[in-house]
């Protein structure tokens, strides 16, 4: 694939490193839900195993890359990653993403196995129905900042102090508009399932995370499925940071094993895992 000069000079801004491990088995790509950025991932290399190498992938349009544009379009999103991403395939990777992430991760692998490149020893994905299924509950667009302000309040993602801070709002709004866009703009194009395992993720309290929201990924995959609820709302990754990741920790630690030892993959039977 054509690599754009551009992006193959901003590698290192695209996929910052919280910390890298003395001894790396496994690289667990991070994609962030709209409006965020790898920031939100920052305390979970010291929650996970200490072989596991966190890679958040920092979007344009935040944080150290605010003067840059952000996207607007899902298919450019997409494009722009499948450059980046690939050179950092040097090891066994996982992918995990939460909402407008939990698209990107899941885009990204069908990507990968279209074009017979390396693929992500497990998907996990968090806080979003499956892709086949329309989004109805996605915030309009045309909404004025008020209304928008009002909506991003009841997500409970953003916190209220930046909410009633003009200043910051007037900085951050034009880039989380743009992420709903991205959200928009994706059209699910049916294809083969992914082969690797898929694990789901979920607030009890969410109600993108409704049972048959994620019962349906289901079908994206061959592979071995699981589904996890924790306590919390759509943002429960933060609220319930601890519970998700010793779930999330275990499973990596079990598929750096199986990796390092070549242990073959489990069956492909549904294994639903409830928590409270």
């Amino acid at each position: 694939m054509f690599v754009d000069k551009a992006v193959n000079e901003k590698k290192s801004v695209w996929l910052p490193p919280l910390r890298t491990p003395a001894r790396s088995h496994l690289r667990l790509f991070c994609f962030p839900y709209a409006g965020g950025s790898a920031s939100a991932f920052a305390r979970w290399p010291d929650l996970l195993p200490a072989t596991v190498d966190v890679r958040p992938v920092q979007l344009p349009g935040r944080w150290n890359r605010m003067r840059e544009a952000p996207f607007t379009r899902f298919e450019d999103a997409l494009r722009v990653l499948a450059q980046v991403l690939p050179p950092f395939f040097d090891r066994p990777f996982a992918f995990f993403g939460h909402s407008m992430g939990a698209l990107l991760a899941f885009e990204m692998a069908r990507y990968l196995q279209r074009e017979g490149l390396p693929q992500p020893l497990h998907l996990f994905v968090s806080g979003r129905r499956a892709p086949h299924m329309p989004d109805t509950d996605l915030l309009p667009a045309g909404l004025n900042d008020q209304e928008f302000n009002e909506r991003l309040r009841e997500l409970n993602g953003t916190p209220n102090e930046v909410l009633q801070n003009p200043e910051l709002m007037s900085l951050l709004l034009p880039t989380i508009r743009a992420d709903f866009d991205v959200c928009r703009s994706h059209e699910y194009v049916p294809g083969p399932p992914l082969a690797c395992p898929l694990t789901v993720f979920g607030g009890i309290d969410d109600i993108e995370s409704a049972e048959d929201r994620l019962e349906a990924w289901d079908m994206h995959t061959t592979g071995p499925r699981m589904l996890f609820k924790f306590p919390g709302d759509h943002f429960y990754l933060h609220s319930a940071e601890a519970q998700l990741l010793r779930t999330l920790g275990a499973s990596l630690r079990s598929l750096a094993t199986e990796e390092t030892l070549g242990l073959p993959a489990q069956g492909s039977r549904l294994n639903l895992g409830l928590r409270a």
